[in-house]
């Protein structure tokens, strides 16, 4: 027997359909993100009974200015002041809880290092981190966004 006789020939009809296949994913994938990004389909991640808030339904709550010092033996402070984005008939509510999200914030920019702070990206971190805790003190329906007016380190 030769060689040639015992190898089999090249699979070449295997390969057929999985290149037929990622043709076919590269088409879907790239449809879907051009049907997506141009808005032909629907808000998807909204649930059918949410609609977005307007503006005459938002109010603001302005916190008082914060002003903390950074690490243990550094002379750095950290300025900070914000807003939060409310429903307007939980304002009140909001307003009255001021103290209690000012200490929470306070008390979580304290522990913050300067690295933590001057870290790429840090800024959209340490505001989801103040957004969970001021929906904690306030509970989730409460607060619709924590907008940062102000964040100087010195």
């Amino acid at each position: 027997m030769s060689l040639e006789e015992t190898t089999p020939p090249p699979a070449k009809r295997k390969l057929l359909p999985i290149l037929i296949g990622a043709v076919l994913m590269a088409l879907c994938g790239g449809g879907g993100f051009f049907l997506s990004y141009k808005g032909f389909l629907p808000d998807l991640h909204r649930e059918s009974g949410d609609k977005a808030p307007s503006p005459a339904d938002t109010a603001f709550v302005p916190l008082d200015p914060i002003l903390v010092s950074i690490g243990p033996e550094s002379a750095r402070h950290l300025r900070f002041s914000a807003q939060i984005e409310v429903p307007k008939d939980k304002a009140r509510a909001v307003e009255e809880l001021k103290p209690r999200i000012a200490d929470i914030l306070n008390s979580y920019l304290h522990v913050l290092t300067p690295e933590e702070i001057e870290a790429p990206g840090s800024l959209i971190r340490l505001r989801a981190q103040m957004l969970r805790r001021a929906r904690i003190v306030t509970g989730e329906d409460m607060i619709d966004d924590l907008l940062i007016t102000e964040f100087v380190l010195n």
